[in-house]
């Protein structure tokens, strides 16, 4: 079976800050409550990421040895 290939219009750090802009979005329209708190709690999630990635692909960053 061979996957399908798909080509993203957007970067891999992009597509992370615009979920989690829509996440946050999202939340602040309900009520405060748990599925608005998984909604942040994963926005918070989200923007980690993009920090983590962004540290990890920083030239200062150096390959151990």
């Amino acid at each position: 079976m061979q996957r399908r290939s798909f080509k993203h219009m957007l970067s891999f750090p992009d597509r992370l800050e615009q979920e989690g802009r829509s996440l946050k979005h999202r939340a602040h329209k309900i009520r405060r409550g748990k599925e608005r708190e998984m909604l942040l709690r994963k926005a918070s999630q989200l923007e980690t990421a993009v920090q983590i990635n962004e540290w990890l692909s920083s030239p200062n960053l150096q390959a151990s040895k």
